[in-house]
């Protein structure tokens, strides 16, 4: 991970195990800053991802996130927002609608 900086701790854990990996994607949906952002994960699951981004978002926020390569592209819920001093924010985000494959199938798929 490039920012060291983990995951947040939730109570009672993780559904998903996340994996450290760095896939360009694209956000939007900003409210007060449209347009479509550019930038990457910091580690991924089935059913999320956290990504980084120079925009603050708020819990529960809806974005679009898309890959770059390949056609994957869901709508997603913030689920969490870090500031990281000189880096960002880290946001966490939660799939809630896709089309086509993400970089890691679900558990049940296997």
């Amino acid at each position: 991970m490039r920012f060291g900086m983990g995951v947040p701790k939730t109570p009672g854990g993780r559904r998903e195990s996340r994996t450290p990996m760095e896939v360009r994607v694209q956000i939007t949906g900003h409210l007060a800053m449209p347009g479509t952002e550019t930038t990457f994960t910091e580690n991924v699951s089935a059913g999320g991802a956290r990504v980084w981004s120079t925009r603050r978002w708020k819990p529960g926020d809806r974005l679009t996130i898309a890959t770059l390569t390949g056609s994957f592209k869901s709508i997603a819920r913030v689920a969490y927002c870090q500031l990281v001093p000189e880096a960002g924010f880290a946001v966490g985000v939660e799939f809630l609608e896709s089309r086509d494959g993400w970089v890691i199938g679900s558990a049940s798929a296997v």
